[in-house]
């Protein structure tokens, strides 16, 4: 039976078909790796999707979940994979407050006046090695 005849996808090619991954073994990585949850548990690459189904992804600490509206029949443009899938409304709460963290914390960073001369280098040195 073909995929397009029982109405589910393999997970790893679902990430891939809806562009949350740039390459399809990269979306199987992620999944046997455990950052991927179907339905709350952890799920292999090759685990069925199906729409209603819900997804959790993790990508560069964040995590996202998706609730699946569609089953994409190829990797087209942007656009066209995004009308496969809904964030959740939490989720995106979630991440907008951690991007406004993250925001904060970048704009507090103490900032030089540029790069650090000989006397600022070995200044910098120094304070490293007290620190070990």
């Amino acid at each position: 039976m073909s995929e397009q005849a029982d109405g589910n996808h393999r997970l790893d090619k679902w990430l891939w078909h809806a562009r949350f991954f740039k390459t399809r073994s990269l979306a199987a990585a992620a999944a046997a790796g455990g950052r991927v949850h179907l339905n709350g548990e952890r799920a292999k690459p090759a685990r069925r999707v199906a729409v209603g189904d819900r997804i959790s992804v993790s990508i560069d600490g964040i995590v996202a979940e998706f609730d699946v509206l569609g089953l994409p029949q190829r990797r087209g443009p942007a656009a066209e994979a995004q009308a496969h899938y809904a964030e959740t409304s939490q989720s995106s709460a979630r991440r907008a407050a951690l991007r406004e963290q993250q925001r904060l914390a970048d704009q507090s960073r103490p900032r030089s006046d540029g790069r650090p001369d000989k006397r600022d280098r070995r200044r910098l040195a120094n304070l490293r090695r007290a620190q070990v």
